[in-house]
């Protein structure tokens, strides 16, 4: 049996020296006289001295601009900060530099999908079809601040479309075909498209889904289109029927590219958006997050070569859809030379062990799995390092939720023993991370790494103390690149500031709950406040409300999400229903359909229960923080304040719940 925190891993010295984070400290003393031999010295410059760092990033990989920045940073402030006023750059510019020095044979991307067979994306391939789509793009009349929204699977006709878009200074965003059509709408209507990118549909384990209605539901709902790009993906001759202004894309594509030299990027100012991120909040509408081309820039170069130590030759594998961020991290590793890997289907399909055929079919050196994953591996009693050949994997990124030492003993046991083992957490919000990995350092079961370059990132108690080997809530103390520039139509900043700062003033809270060693090991423990995260994707509780509320059964409900021991999740909805009405298997059935329709898979509960009453909060708020903390084993008079409470006799009901279920088994985080 594993303990939390034992030696399980240490990295080779030619493996140290042969990392992108070694050549960096040996630049840093050449060019900056700064002596650094160890990580932890690094990383303190890197948060201390904040404007020298990011100039060195900037410096280190030649960032191309069309003008010189005036400064680095113009103050220390959160929110509100500016990065490199005065520069114009381009994201997609930089994602396609390698394409230069790239060799007949190098791949940008591998992709496999459950409806065609393995295939490679050359470099070349790559630069021709973003340069035409582009050109395409411009002549359609999409100018630069221009919404482009995409319906897509992860497809490589996706990641080129994300690429050209942002290539013209158009502002990207993305909703996975799996969303159903109200969460695409609550999404896209608020920052009003131009052109949507929309395929038929998508196969999943084997079987088809046709979004044909769907997507005509969607064009319908936001009345800005223009034009709409329709990929026939399940069925080659499917045709959008009863929609204006679509073009097919293979007619788009159907020109001779531009040449490297012909074409223009659009180079573009300090603040200028790239995409639109939603992450789901407890209130409203889902937050339409915007990052700007500088911001994300920087810090993408620093992550995947300093953080995920990625180079030409390497291979980032990451399992996602193209509704989660690492969609957008897994075209980023094109900044380092890498080429990476996009599979859409079913993860465990045809066989359980696919994605590890995957990996190994592609060679893959990074590989992103989720610790549910790898608890279904155990159970199957499956080891994929005997069976495939991962001779080219070199580290496992485990992310999606918080890891146990036995997820990390696994990947020792059933995968390899020398292996760079890997945990990270972020989120949407930044898309990075905060906590993650570094190549120079030891890998400790159940410990994720260190703290990442250039992320002020503190355990902070409820009264602002900064806590060491204690649970905390993660903030971050002075000012990174990739925080969002803002939130679409949120003009007074109030919902950006509600969601950030409302607890310590200028300093960023994340809403996570961290523990960090005297060492510097850190440990996520889920969410410090009521958003769901379930399997790393999150969740707004308004969103679940919406739905459920409107069955003419419920009068009320509540919901929360506990993570588990082993990478699992346990998310109960608990409903108050109207009078004459009681809790039956068809009532249950009707909840669960609304959600899936309405949102998506994800959104639907583990299980649903009748209460009484709902707990609020003298001010009307529901009271899912202190469920949740109940619920995970907390003394109920530690987790809430029935002082504070409108119906304190509602909170009998889900202390006895905690104590007598047999649905689900917590661990009591409250003495972690």
């Amino acid at each position: 049996m594993v303990s939390e925190g034992e030696l399980l891993w240490t990295p080779k010295q030619a493996f140290v020296e042969r990392s992108n984070l070694h050549a960096y400290m040996q630049w840093l003393k050449t060019e900056r006289g700064l002596d650094f031999t160890e990580y932890e010295p690094l990383r303190q410059w890197s948060v201390t001295e904040i404007e020298a760092f990011w100039a060195s990033i900037w410096d280190y990989f030649d960032v191309q601009s069309g003008t010189p920045y005036a400064q680095v940073l113009d103050s220390r402030r959160m929110p509100g900060a500016k990065w490199f006023e005065g520069s114009t750059v381009n994201y997609a510019e930089h994602l396609l530099r390698y394409e230069t020095k790239a060799r007949p044979g190098d791949v940008a991307f591998h992709h496999l999908s459950e409806t065609r067979p393995l295939g490679r994306m050359g470099w070349t391939e790559l630069g021709n079809d973003v340069r035409k789509l582009a050109t395409q793009l411009r002549r359609l009349g999409v100018k630069p601040g221009d919404r482009v929204v995409s319906y897509m699977p992860n497809l490589p006709e996706t990641a080129v479309a994300m690429i050209a878009v942002i290539a013209i200074g158009a502002i990207w965003s993305s909703a996975a075909p799996e969303f159903g059509v109200k969460t695409v709408i609550e999404r896209f209507a608020q920052i009003e498209p131009k052109l949507i990118f929309a395929a038929d549909g998508y196969r999943f384990g084997g079987k088809d889904f046709d979004r044909r209605g769907d997507v005509k539901s969607i064009t319908d709902a936001l009345p800005t289109l223009e034009h709409v790009i329709w990929l026939p993906y399940l069925d080659r001759d499917a045709r959008l029927e009863g929609v204006d202004n679509v073009t097919d894309w293979q007619a788009l594509m159907d020109i001779q590219a531009p040449s490297r030299a012909d074409f223009e990027f659009e180079r573009v100012g300090h603040d200028h958006p790239i995409w639109i991120l939603f992450s789901s909040g407890t209130t409203g509408l889902p937050k339409a997050i915007v990052h700007s081309h500088v911001g994300v820039l920087v810090e993408h170069l620093k992550l995947m070569h300093f953080q995920l130590d990625l180079k030409p030759g390497s291979n980032m594998f990451f399992y996602s859809t193209t509704g989660w961020m690492m969609f957008n991290l897994l075209v980023a590793a094109l900044l380092t030379g890498s080429s990476a890997t996009l599979y859409d289907g079913n993860p465990a399909h045809p066989e359980t062990d696919f994605l590890w055929k995957l990996a190994a079919d592609t060679g893959a050196t990074m590989f992103g799995a989720s610790p549910t994953f790898v608890q279904i591996m155990e159970k199957a009693g499956l080891e994929p390092g005997r069976k495939f050949d991962l001779s080219a994997l070199e580290c496992v990124m485990a992310a999606g939720a918080p890891s146990t030492p036995e997820t990390f003993a696994w990947f020792y046991k059933g995968v390899k023993e020398d292996l760079w083992v890997t945990s990270q957490s972020g989120g949407t919000e930044i898309c990075s991370g905060f906590v993650g990995a570094a190549p120079s350092l030891p890998v400790h079961a159940g410990e994720i790494q260190t703290r990442m370059l250039g992320m002020d990132v503190r355990s902070w108690g409820d009264d602002g103390r900064e806590l060491v080997d204690e649970v905390g809530e993660l903030v971050v103390t002075s000012p990174f690149p990739s925080m969002p520039v803002k939130f679409w139509n949120d003009a007074d900043g109030k919902r950006y500031h509600e969601s950030y700062f409302d607890v310590f003033a200028g300093v960023w809270r994340h809403g996570d709950f961290l523990k960090i060693n005297q060492r510097g090991g850190c440990y996520i423990y889920g969410r410090s406040d009521s958003t769901l995260n379930r399997y790393g994707v999150r969740i707004g509780t308004a969103e679940i409300y919406r739905s459920v509320e409107q069955q003419p059964e419920v009068a009320d409900s509540l919901i929360v999400c506990c993570e588990l021991p082993g990478g699992n999740f346990f998310m109960p909805l608990f409903v108050k229903l109207k009078p004459g009405f009681e809790m039956s298997d068809e009532i249950r059935a009707g909840i669960n359909k609304r959600l899936r329709q309405d949102y998506s898979p994800r959104h639907v509960p583990d299980r649903i229960y009748a209460i009484d009453a709902v707990p609020y909060t003298l001010t009307g708020k529901k009271m899912e923080v202190p469920i949740r903390k109940i619920l995970m084993g907390w003394e109920p008079g530690k987790a809430a304040s029935r002082d504070a409470m409108a119906n304190p006799d509602a909170l009998a009901y889900f202390v006895e719940f905690a104590r007598s279920s047999t649905d689900y088994q917590w661990r009591a985080e409250a003495s972690a």
